[in-house]
């Protein structure tokens, strides 16, 4: 099996090491403290779940709390009153809630992927220093302990075997898309299968890396289909906040429909790109498949071109569970 390109595994590597800013707030209601406790503040990769944040949360708000009582494993997310999904990596809900604009540039498809990581991507996840002037202002989020919403988020528990079991079916699931059969993934090692959810808990981008190498196909193996969802967020003047998620068979080859009037004749595959896959899905939001007219296609926080192709970019910016996350970004 051939092994990944040297500049595949760098454009991975700084996906791998791309951060968002937080500042999270304890929830006023679950506040003891009168004039609100003092934020916590970190820089947290975008290919991890906040839940992961929780435990040195508890602690770090235990003296502020009213329920003292209350477990790590209750706590859960919200943005400006939305409650935030707990399987949803963080760099997938900072690019549906924060209304940041998405990098773009003209340069290619990993270049532009590129520029979404941070210029401190390294650090510390554990830096609790205040951001330097001219970097990204924190994403603010709440974080709670109790009323957890029930209609919005499954709960969690105290040993995690429901995050764990969440994310392993999302990599079976893709899987099965990517080559037909999830015999990859099943195939693994009780050792490799252990450490795949342990390597994203650890953010250990080598580990990952290794075992994710034995169960995804490499060139010139094409994929069957692209693990790919779609987000349609709601317009931010909408009344009441929604999100549309869109999921396809994508094959990394299509044939085009023969020219008009010509019949008998063999049409060539073509590669199927951003675009095609775009316009086939959504046309009245994508009707060219080469300029985004109505919306931008938005990936790990960049504007990706619609030519690219799309195993292509599936191969090196995919979130840890294999899927492509593509939200839908309105011009204008």
């Amino acid at each position: 099996m051939a092994s990944p390109t040297a500049s595949a595994i760098a454009i991975q590597r700084r996906l791998w090491d791309g951060r968002v800013p937080l500042e999270i707030t304890l929830s006023p209601v679950e506040c003891r403290t009168y004039d609100k406790a003092d934020p916590y503040l970190i820089r947290f990769p975008r290919v991890l779940y906040l839940p992961f944040l929780l435990p040195k949360l508890h602690v770090f708000f235990r003296s502020s709390l009213i329920d003292i009582e209350t477990q790590p494993h209750q706590g859960w997310f919200s943005f400006e009153g939305v409650p935030l999904k707990w399987h949803y990596p963080l760099g997938l809900l900072y690019d549906l809630y924060s209304g940041a604009e998405p990098v773009t540039s003209k340069s290619g498809v990993g270049e532009d992927i590129l520029r979404t990581a941070s210029p401190r991507g390294m650090d510390d996840p554990d830096d609790h220093s205040e951001h330097e002037p001219g970097e990204p202002i924190p994403w603010r989020l709440q974080v709670h302990f109790s009323d957890w919403p029930d209609d919005d988020l499954v709960p969690l528990d105290a040993d995690g075997k429901v995050i764990h079991d969440s994310f392993i079916n999302s990599v079976k699931e893709a899987d099965f898309v990517r080559n037909g059969t999830a015999k990859g993934i099943m195939s693994l090692s009780r050792e490799d299968s252990s450490g795949l959810w342990q390597a994203v808990q650890d953010h250990d981008f080598a580990n990952f890396q290794r075992i994710t190498n034995i169960f995804i196909p490499r060139p010139p193996d094409q994929f069957r289909n692209i693990p790919m969802r779609v987000f349609l967020p709601s317009p931010p003047d909408a009344a009441t906040p929604s999100l549309k998620v869109i999921q396809f068979l994508f094959p990394p080859m299509i044939t085009p429909p023969a020219p008009t009037g010509v019949s008998g004749r063999h049409v060539q595959p073509q590669t199927q790109t951003v675009g095609t896959s775009l316009n086939s899905l959504l046309p009245s939001l994508f009707p060219s498949r080469r300029i985004p007219v109505h919306a931008k296609p938005v990936l790990q926080g960049a504007v990706i071109p619609m030519t690219a192709p799309l195993e292509e970019v599936a191969r090196v910016a995919g979130y840890t569970d294999g899927w492509l996350a593509i939200v839908v970004f309105m011009n204008g």
